[in-house]
């Protein structure tokens, strides 16, 4: 039975690494917040670019915020120049990072056209230096999150970790496919394997990790210190606690009643109403709706009918009416 251990990512330690992945759109402070408070060992933030961090956008901002029920936080920055990247890092660390992570495994293009994201791992020079810059210019510790590598012709993982360690990083997390994967095909958790073997620090695996199961297998193929979870937490904040119950030898929590869920996931909506006002948060709650209501009765029609609605308080009527059965249920 693989259980984990605390691990040292410089000073920080994290009693159970598992981590909430950074998922741009997803991973923001109200998702983070609910997260958090079933449990998790790390929550990342969404990816922030590195130049609209030191413009202090609006947006940037918004994604740098965190609440103090999360630390210690860990911040991502994505970017392609060093000085812009070390200027954004100390930025970031004035803001309450307790980590700094460099993001080199987006594969999304729009990312990776400005040399930024996986892209790095095509340009190890340039990687090199982004890595260094943004080491020197904090003192809170750095991590790097990457890919196998740009496609299955140059899987460098285990050099780029090597040097990232060399450089001063003190964790690294592995996406178990290449950037031309995308999200295709499944995550090659024996792969990160070899990147635990090339390295002294921290290793994490990720990709396709769904639930305790994934969990303990991703372990046992990769060799890895913990785990990263993205995708499997949509629709499901209280994942994590599961994972985290079963990787350290507690009995797991089950999933929360239907009615539970509805309560989770009005409070998520008022939450995001609160954090983006309404326009934003009703655009960005359709996915969460539709994540937290797929596979019950009724919510493929359910959903085609909320998710033309503009106005949050009939959203929330709407919601209430199409739970109404299992409250009555748990009434009963």
């Amino acid at each position: 039975m693989t259980m984990i251990q605390p691990i040292q990512i410089g000073p920080v330690r994290i009693a159970a690494p598992v981590i909430l992945a950074p998922m741009t759109g997803v991973s923001d402070l109200p998702f983070r917040r609910l997260v958090r408070r079933f449990g998790s060992g790390l929550n990342v933030t969404e990816m922030i670019a590195s130049p609209a961090a030191i413009r202090e956008t609006r947006q940037s901002v918004q994604k740098a915020a965190w609440d103090p029920i999360e630390e210690p936080v860990s911040m991502q920055l994505v970017g392609c120049e060093p000085e812009q990247m070390g200027e954004a890092a100390k930025l970031n660390e004035d803001r309450g990072a307790a980590i700094i992570d460099i993001n080199m495994g987006c594969p999304v293009r729009k990312v990776v056209n400005g040399d930024a994201g996986s892209a790095l791992m095509r340009d190890i020079p340039l990687a090199s230096a982004l890595i260094e810059a943004t080491v020197k210019a904090v003192s809170v510790p750095v991590t790097v999150k990457m890919r196998m590598g740009w496609c299955h012709d140059s899987l460098n993982a285990p050099e780029l970790a090597r040097i990232a360690e060399d450089l001063g990083a003190k964790m690294i997390t592995v996406h178990g496919r290449t950037r031309n994967q995308m999200y295709k095909g499944q995550a090659d958790w024996a792969f990160v394997r070899s990147v635990k073997d090339a390295v002294s620090i921290p290793v994490i695996v990720n990709g396709d990790i769904c639930g305790p199961d994934d969990a303990l297998t991703a372990l046992e193929q990769s060799g890895a210190d913990g785990v990263m979870i993205g995708r499997g937490a949509y629709g499901k904040p209280w994942l994590l606690a599961q994972v985290m119950a079963s990787l350290t030898g507690q009995t797991v929590p089950e999933d929360p009643s239907i009615e539970q869920q509805y309560h989770i996931i009005t409070e998520h909506y008022r939450d995001m109403l609160n954090h983006y006002g309404t326009q934003t948060a009703v655009n960005l709650m359709r996915k969460h709706i539709g994540w937290y209501t797929k596979g019950l009765p009724g919510s493929a029609e359910f959903r085609n009918g909320v998710n033309q609605i503009a106005d949050p308080k009939e959203v929330l009527d709407r919601l209430e009416r199409f739970y109404a059965p299992w409250a009555a249920r748990g009434a009963a």
